[in-house]
């Protein structure tokens, strides 16, 4: 028994077996990706902070630095570095001009530049509800002109009044009881005459300018599309129109297109046949529209051959051949 006590007591304890190493490589992926997004925020910061023109510039020079570093040309800024710049300056409205400061500018300046913008836009507007308004005083005017006149009141079923993003359109749509041309022609009935005549009297009183369009069904002539078509048909109608509505009192120079559309546009679109479909629409333009069609009509085009974008015209004119000797 004395030898059982005296015997010492070995307890073996294992140590718990250690898990491979991982490595750090997660760490550098999460790292990367923080940079990235601290990036990326500080990217949608810096372009929600630039203006429309600052935005253009920076645009610009990323569209095409080589081309006009290697060529220069319009958007060149005008600098006396070596490599000239891909853009114009981004602190100017207009190209090629540098600053001359150190790149600051002050920040009264700015805030005087956005009371200027916030200005004009709220001028804008006032202009524009105030034409809305008088285009709206004009449909008043002329409902009431149909309703108080017993001749155009029983034709007040072909007159049509609705306001577009163009402006105010006045439709006098045919029928097949009561046409308001001469069959084929351009002849202008008693009827319509009147409604044209009283249209053209109450015009004067906006100073917008007006469209003329005119429209036919799509039943063709004998002669085809070679010959007189509906195309001159429509051009005629609406140019016989409009000499009705200066007849009538309207100033002539508030006519700024006649314009014949034939059946393009039809009223009916599911019967290209329907009487619906010939009609006469004035449109009386808004402000936006009417500086829209005179830019249109004013606006020219240069074609370029270079890769500079130079002013150049495309087609120059070509030498006469040179005659051969004997």
């Amino acid at each position: 028994m004395s030898k059982d006590k005296d015997r010492a007591i070995v307890v073996r304890r294992s140590a718990p077996a250690k898990k491979g190493h991982h490595g750090g490589a997660w760490k550098l992926a999460y790292a990367d990706f923080m940079t990235a997004m601290m990036a990326f925020f500080l990217l949608m910061w810096l372009l929600s902070s630039a203006s429309t023109a600052q935005l253009k510039g920076i645009a610009d020079y990323f569209n095409q630095p080589l081309k006009v570093s290697l060529w220069g040309g319009v958007r060149s800024a005008e600098e006396s570095s070596v490599v000239r710049g891909g853009g114009r300056d981004i602190t100017s409205d207009n190209w090629g001009v540098t600053r001359s400061s150190d790149g600051t500018t002050k920040r009264a300046d700015r805030s005087e530049s956005r009371a200027d913008d916030q200005a004009l836009n709220t001028l804008q507007g006032e202009l524009e509800r105030r034409e809305q308004a008088r285009l709206h005083d004009l449909q008043v005017k002329l409902m009431a002109a149909i309703e108080a006149n017993p001749v155009l009141r029983q034709f007040k079923q072909q007159i049509r009044i609705d306001s577009t993003l163009t402006g105010l359109r006045i439709e006098i749509v045919d029928s097949q009881k009561r046409p308001m041309f001469a069959t084929a022609r351009d002849t202008v009935e008693p009827y319509m005459r009147d409604i044209l005549r009283e249209i053209g009297h109450t015009l004067n009183d906006v100073p917008n300018r007006i469209v003329v369009q005119g429209h036919t069904d799509a039943v063709p002539y004998a002669g085809g599309e070679k010959g007189y078509s509906n195309w001159e048909l429509s051009a005629d109608r609406a140019n016989a129109s409009r000499r009705e509505l200066i007849a009538g009192g309207m100033d002539e120079a508030k006519v700024l297109r006649v314009i014949g559309l034939a059946s393009t546009q039809n009223l009916n679109k599911a019967d290209p046949l329907d009487p619906e479909n010939r009609r006469i629409s004035i449109i009386v333009l808004n402000k936006k529209s009417e500086e829209a069609m005179m830019r249109d009509d004013t606006t020219t085009t240069t074609l370029s051959d270079d890769a500079a974008g130079s002013a150049r015209p495309l087609l120059q004119k070509i030498p006469p051949p040179v005659a051969a000797g004997p």
